[in-house]
């Protein structure tokens, strides 16, 4: 996948990764087995916070960016603003840099980060999409890679509670285990609602990304949208004010 121009392969990569794609900055920054990491909050200020932790890391590890391998990237599903930053700034330093990026599934880092906390064979990860909404995926570890089972998609509560139903979950990671609470059914699983130490799990991640040899064109860089419709009407907001009442 890499084109003619990008470095060559290594095993012991110099990677420079990046998420912003819930309320958080995750940046990870990899020179073989040394890393530096910047986990912190973000929210509507992190596309004015994202360049200023990248370069911050890059003068604590005394790097350029030319002297990197990839640019890895959350690539969603999350925030529409926050893969927008995120997949932006990637594909900005991989220009200027002549390097290749690493699309990285952000749920997957969701799984990784729960993993770290309580290790499982099989994770369902849910983090709250808004508008009543739930981004969803389930993954099977197998030795150091994610493998999906159910892929990245926007469910409704009702459609996700049912599935959950029929096949109840050994471990569930993410945000939507605070937000939505008894209105899904989590049974007899571990529940894994705060994250640990995104940064880590996004480093690890990366690596594996470059391992299996995953580098893309930085013109193919894309974030991962699953819903057109990013902000409600004012009648709607009203309408699920009113139906929350209602409850």
């Amino acid at each position: 996948m890499l084109s003619a121009s990008a470095p060559s392969h290594r095993r012991n990569p110099r990677l420079l990764a990046l998420d912003t794609a819930t309320e958080r900055i995750a940046v990870a920054l990899v020179d073989g087995d040394r890393q530096w990491l910047a986990d912190e909050a973000g929210g509507a200020l992190a596309s004015q916070r994202l360049l200023p932790r990248v370069f911050a890391l890059l003068g604590r590890a005394g790097l350029a960016l030319a002297d990197l391998d990839a640019i890895a990237f959350g690539r969603g599903p999350g925030a529409f603003t926050g893969l927008r930053s995120a997949c932006s700034v990637a594909q900005g330093l991989a220009f200027g840099a002549g390097l290749p990026v690493l699309a990285i599934d952000s749920l997957a880092l969701i799984a990784e980060d729960a993993f770290a906390q309580h290790p499982a064979s099989e994770i369902w990860v849910a983090m709250d999409a808004r508008m009543g909404q739930v981004y969803a995926a389930a993954y099977r570890r197998h030795g150091e890679h994610w493998q999906g089972l159910h892929a990245p998609a926007l469910w409704t509560l009702a459609a996700l509670a049912e599935a959950w139903r029929c096949q109840p979950p050994v471990c569930i990671a993410g945000s939507a285990l605070e937000v939505f609470g008894p209105r899904l059914p989590t049974g007899a699983a571990s529940c894994i609602a705060t994250p640990h130490d995104r940064a880590a799990a996004l480093a690890r991640l990366a690596r594996a990304a470059w391992q299996r040899g995953e580098a893309l064109d930085a013109a193919l860089a894309l974030p991962l949208y699953l819903r057109d419709k990013v902000a409600l009407t004012t009648a709607e907001r009203e309408a699920a004010a009113l139906a929350k009442a209602s409850a």
